[in-house]
């Protein structure tokens, strides 16, 4: 055979033979992989609930809204500290877990009641990048916080934490319910940051950031969650303060204006519902290492018609997980009940006789 055939064959087999068996692209079948991650199984978070005395109509926009996941649910009147409605109470009253950047709530009344900080005081976090507590609050800035606590120092951080209810049961005689818990010292990775702008150290349950943001809501006082189980407690229901926290903390007001930004335009987005009806909220997002989970928190409220609600909501999950997306159901929960004109029906009268205060032995611990 002549050399030049050999060789025109050798080729040609050659070429089949790449065309056959293309070269294989592992990094393109790692990413595949990446993306293809498994979601959660569905779970039923309302398996074990007790829904006796609630507010049906609340009840059913909330599991509506959080749909088959991992997660919990409160609904609070601010005004009163009546819980509505709980979704997953075993996960509520359960110990919690940590706050994320809800804490920043905390932080931010604790740095103007200190006047570590004014409303309007700008923070750079870079070269040309600041912020004022407003726009810190709704976009969740970490840097921005975490120097409100290195400013503010542990003892003023855990003081006021304290004043707003973490650590304790936010319920009474909730027999359930167990409380969070407060750091007891800085974090050994990463400090006071850590702690003011993550909430490490901290763990938190679902009622007490009702509470907490309750108190922002209706101006300050801190009310005894209560849970009515029987018509006839509702009907007989009477609130309970815990702590009038106006004379002890300045800044509720302000701080309402980074919530409302968070919706508009920062974190929360996804809460939005209309001009007509404003949210005010907070975000949180991060990994609870103690629970191997990743958590995804809002605490929200709105403030329209006669029916002004809290919602609080906390996920737990995998990497989807975000405050993000438990802004987008509290938002389900607001626009479903808006929908249903819940927000301007006839509400039940909350000028009481007396407004009752709970001595600390008739508390529940």
């Amino acid at each position: 055979m002549k050399p030049l055939l050999i060789l025109s064959l050798v080729l040609a087999c050659g070429l089949d033979a790449a065309s056959a068996s293309p070269p294989v692209r592992k990094s393109t079948r790692r990413t595949s992989a990446r993306k293809r991650r498994p979601a959660p199984p569905p779970v039923d978070p309302t398996l074990g609930d007790n829904i006796d005395g609630e507010d049906l109509v609340v009840r059913r926009a909330a599991v509506d809204a959080l749909g088959p996941v991992k997660g919990s649910v409160v609904v609070v009147d601010p005004d009163t500290g009546r819980i509505l409605t709980i979704v997953n109470q075993k996960l509520a009253f359960e110990g919690g877990y940590i706050p994320c950047s809800t804490i920043k709530l905390v932080t931010s009344l604790a740095a103007l009641t200190e006047h570590v900080v004014d409303p309007d005081t700008w923070i750079y976090t870079g070269r040309a990048v600041r912020y004022n507590l407003t726009t810190a609050l709704a976009v969740s800035n970490n840097q921005y916080f975490a120097t409100l606590g290195s400013r503010l120092g542990f003892d003023r951080v855990v003081k006021y934490a304290q004043l707003l209810g973490l650590g304790e049961k936010a319920g009474l005689n909730i027999a359930e319910e167990q409380p969070g818990t407060i750091a007891e010292a800085p974090p050994a990775a990463g400090g006071m940051g850590m702690m003011t702008a993550y909430g490490e150290g901290f763990s938190v349950t679902p009622l007490e950031l009702a509470a907490l943001v309750s108190a922002i809501a209706n101006g300050g006082t801190l009310y005894y969650l209560q849970y009515p189980r029987s018509e006839a407690e509702v009907e007989n229901f009477m609130p309970q303060v815990k702590r009038q926290l106006d004379s002890e903390i300045s800044g509720i007001a302000d701080i309402r204006m980074g919530m409302r930004g968070a919706v508009d335009y920062g974190t929360a987005r996804r809460a939005a519902a209309s001009d007509d009806d404003p949210i005010y909220g907070k975000t949180g997002t991060c990994t609870d290492f103690r629970a191997s989970e990743h958590m995804g928190w809002f605490g929200s409220f709105n403030e329209v018609g006669t029916h002004k609600l809290v919602v609080v909501v906390m996920l737990a999950g995998g990497h989807e997980t975000s405050g993000a997306v438990a802004a987008g159901v509290a938002g389900a929960i607001y626009r479903s009940l808006a929908q249903q004109s819940y927000f301007v029906a006839e509400k039940r009268p909350t000028d009481f006789p007396e407004l009752g205060r709970v001595s600390a032995t008739a508390e529940s611990h």
